[in-house]
C-alpha cells in the first residue's frame, strides 16, 4: 500500500474506534465485518455513510457489497478521491 492509503486507514480507524467503542482489537487492512461483533447491518450503513461524509465521496450499492475488508474499501476510497 502506498503514503495515500496509510492515510485513508488511519482516518477509517479513527471512525471505526468512535462508531465501535466496545472494540479494542488491531485495525488492520484485512479487518471485516465478522470481526467486530457490534458490526450488524445497521452499523454497516451508519459506518459507510459515515465514510462517504468524512471523505466526499459517493459509492454504489455494487462497490458495497463487493468489499470484503478494510484494505480494499481503502483502496477504493484512494481511487475514488483521486477521480
Amino acid at each position: 500500500m502506498h503514503q495515500a492509503t496509510d492515510k485513508i486507514l488511519a482516518s477509517v480507524a479513527e471512525i471505526i474506534r468512535d462508531l465501535f467503542d466496545e472494540y479494542d482489537g488491531p485495525i488492520t487492512p484485512e479487518l471485516n465485518a465478522k470481526s467486530i461483533a457490534q458490526w450488524d447491518s445497521l452499523a454497516n450503513v451508519q459506518f459507510m455513510v459515515m465514510i462517504e461524509q468524512k471523505f466526499k465521496i459517493r459509492f454504489t450499492t455494487d462497490e458495497i457489497t463487493g468489499l470484503k475488508n478494510i484494505g480494499e474499501l481503502a483502496a477504493l476510497i484512494d481511487r475514488k478521491s483521486s477521480r
